[in-house]
Parts: structure tokens; C-alpha cells; sequence
């Protein structure tokens, strides 16, 4: 592994499922990223949010042009559009 760090058995098992099920974890952290959008009152914290919806779009394998104009338009609705579609994949 990286850094000469050498890991148990059971920890590189625990490291490889995590990657192998990178994809199911972003796409439900998208999901959860959209309920806290939609409860979101001040203008920082959706910034600040939107900014994490935008690394995490990052590692879907989502168009990236949608994505562009989702993020650009800050359009909530369809993000939880697009979340539901990769739900589905």
C-alpha cells in the first residue's frame, strides 16, 4: 500500500470494500447532499454545500456537461434528478 504502510488482512479487506463501493457512497451522500440544500437558509451555508456537492459530482460517472450546468445554475431540482438516475444505474 502507499507510504510503506503495511495493513492487517482484515484492514486492507475494510480498505478495498470501501473503494470497491465508492461509487453507492457518493451517490447517497449526493442524496443527503440535496435534503440539506433544500433546508438550507443562509447564503453561506448553501455555498459552502454546493462546493461539496461539486467534488462529489466530481466522482460519479455523471456527465460532466450536466453536471457543469447544474452546478452553475445551482438548480436543486435537478441535482435530485440526476441522484435518482445514478440511484438507478
Amino acid at each position: 500500500m502507499a507510504s510503506g504502510r503495511e495493513y492487517s488482512r482484515h484492514q486492507t479487506k475494510i480498505i478495498n470494500r470501501y473503494y470497491q463501493h465508492l461509487d453507492t457512497i457518493t451517490v447517497a451522500r449526493l442524496g443527503e447532499l440535496v435534503t440539506e440544500l433544500y433546508l438550507a437558509e443562509s447564503e453561506a451555508a448553501k455555498k459552502r454545500l454546493w462546493g461539496r456537492v461539486e467534488k462529489a459530482l466530481g466522482k460519479t460517472g455523471s456527465s460532466e456537461s450536466r453536471a457543469r450546468k447544474i452546478l452553475d445554475e445551482r438548480d436543486v431540482e435537478g441535482l435530485a434528478a440526476l441522484v435518482g438516475e445514478l440511484n438507478g444505474k
